[in-house]
């Protein structure tokens, strides 16, 4: 289906509307010298000299009345409106050079009430696929009368900022006004980009209507019990969220209403390093004809992938639509949760594998967005790191974290929900990672409701309440500290974490209560308390 693009600024005739896969991966095939059709029936296909995102090169324009809610500082760089419009202008006289666009029309979050209607125009029939997954998908009848968007994205990807520019940081610029309601993207051809741009939109958008915005995945049980993972990569959020014992909602963004939650992508973008059958097997089967695989590396002669070949980068990604999930809950939309879990990969072997948390460490440790990285993920990392992220998307985040971290809190309280943190990272001083079955036996756990009324005793220096049993787990995985051959050295360490911890929080403390202050480590918690053991 055309489209006449003039209001837009762009001129080209050629204009493809929401045109299916088979006819993006014909022009793909006939245009674009790195795609090829993988074995599965995927498209395999470069994305140029970025291969992951560009954080440093966002900007959001400085304009009343957004200006004064934006949490101004490193995650939100500010331009102002002039320098936004030149770098609009540059996107569509670039885009007005191309023989042919595609424009790709849909909506972010499946509830109707909160939807937004977004509309992408591109060069390259790759990106527009993979907006067609990640967009939800609608029909012809609903697109002839689409109206007018909400948002446009303008992705001229394939040509470069001007570095000259001011507020120009390098070649790449990704730029949105909530003035505008428009994004522009120059100098990448990244297509998480585009994802994440919505996703920083909505982000903006849905607090203002007391909505809660969120980094996570979702799923549910066969009685409609919803779980919500919150995670940063490499933690195990669609690993353990794509549950074969339960349906899948959404594998990473959604936002939580006063009727429940709903997904605001109509896909999913799932990493593929190390991809395995044994280990992931429903994201291994979802990759098939309409799924993208970006910078996978594959066999010239049988087009085979090796998902352990990081050749390109380590980044490697299938974007899906969520269909392709055969245990998908399809609208993605489910009831408030009864579960919500926060996975961190503690590389220092320091947390427990699972803890429940009370609302105020909630909210500590929702702020707080910690894991780690470890030698070799990526370059110039030789030991273990600390991360933190704050809401475990700090990327993301348009508001304050103590905005999130209160609808959070608000959320928690009024539907008693459940919250656990569970350490898929390292355990005792011998650094192994904890078995996933171990981890899937945990996750099991809470879903039956196994740990509600088991005894816990606080761990010393977090506060964390641990149960003393789990089905599935040795009980000498519990206690950390008893996984150590030196008790006096995991205090040490366990010490200097919590150090970490503080000095992360420092930044947010002014905005948070004294009850949330108190919930981080240091706070003197007796190595042997317990908690009520009811609810």
């Amino acid at each position: 289906m055309k489209l006449d693009l003039t209001p837009f600024g762009i001129e080209v005739k050629d204009v493809r509307r929401n045109v299916v896969p088979a006819v993006l991966y014909e022009d793909a095939l006939r245009n674009e010298p790195t795609a090829a059709i993988t074995h599965s029936g995927a498209l395999a296909i470069t994305s140029g000299e970025r291969t992951g995102r560009s954080p440093r090169d966002k900007r959001i324009t400085k304009m009343p009345p957004s200006a004064d809610d934006i949490w101004w500082g490193s995650v939100n760089l500010p331009i102002d409106q002039h320098t936004f419009e030149i770098n609009r202008e540059r996107a569509r006289d670039y885009l007005n050079t191309r023989e042919r666009l595609y424009v790709v029309d849909g909506y972010a979050g499946w509830d109707p009430h909160y939807r937004i209607k977004v509309r992408i125009i591109c060069e390259r029939a790759y990106h527009a696929l993979f907006m067609r997954n990640m967009l939800i998908r609608i029909g012809d009848e609903e697109l002839a009368s689409f109206g007018e968007p909400d948002y446009v994205v303008y992705n001229a990807g394939m040509f470069p900022a001007n570095r000259h520019t001011t507020y120009m940081s390098s070649k790449t610029s990704i730029d949105i006004s909530f003035e505008e309601q428009e994004m522009v993207i120059l100098g990448t051809q990244y297509a998480g980009e585009m994802k994440k741009g919505i996703f920083t939109i909505m982000h903006y958008l849905m607090p203002r209507q007391d909505v809660l915005s969120m980094h996570c995945s979702a799923n549910q049980g066969k009685k409609g019990d919803v779980s919500l993972f919150f995670g940063l990569s490499g933690t195990g959020k669609t690993t353990l969220s794509a549950d074969p014992a339960r349906a899948l909602i959404g594998d990473d963004e959604h936002c939580w209403t006063k009727d429940g939650i709903f997904n605001i992508e109509g896909g999913c973008y799932a990493k593929v390093i190390n991809l395995s059958a044994d280990q992931e097997p429903e994201i291994l089967h979802a990759i098939r004809f309409g799924t993208v695989l970006e910078n996978v590396v594959f066999d010239s002669v049988t087009h085979t992938v090796d998902y352990t070949d990081t050749t390109l980068t380590q980044n490697t990604r299938a974007c899906f639509p969520i269909e392709h999930m055969e245990n998908a809950v399809i609208p993605c939309i489910g009831t408030h949760p009864s579960n919500i879990i926060f996975l961190t990969f503690d590389a220092f072997g320091i947390l427990p594998p699972i803890a429940r948390l009370t609302p105020e460490q909630a909210m500590y440790h929702f702020i707080s967005g910690y894991t780690a990285k470890v030698a070799g993920t990526e370059v110039g990392v030789n030991e273990p790191a600390a991360t933190f992220s704050a809401c475990f998307g700090a990327a993301f985040l348009v508001w304050h974290p103590a905005k999130y971290s209160e609808l959070l809190a608000k959320n928690i309280q009024t539907h008693d929900v459940n919250v656990w943190l569970i350490n898929t990272g390292m355990v005792g001083d011998g650094q192994e990672r904890i078995k996933l079955k171990y981890t899937r036996a945990i996750i099991d756990a809470i879903h039956h409701g196994d740990l509600l009324h088991v005894p816990a005793v606080h761990e010393p220096v977090f506060g964390l309440a641990v149960p003393m049993r789990c089905p599935g787990l040795p009980e000498d995985l519990l206690l950390p500290e008893k996984a150590w051959s030196d008790p006096n050295a995991y205090r040490e360490a366990a010490q200097r974490l919590a150090i970490l911890f503080d000095d992360n929080f420092a930044q947010y403390i002014r905005r948070c209560s004294p009850d949330v202050q108190s919930a981080g480590p240091l706070h003197n918690h007796g190595p042997d308390a317990h908690y009520d053991h009811g609810k």
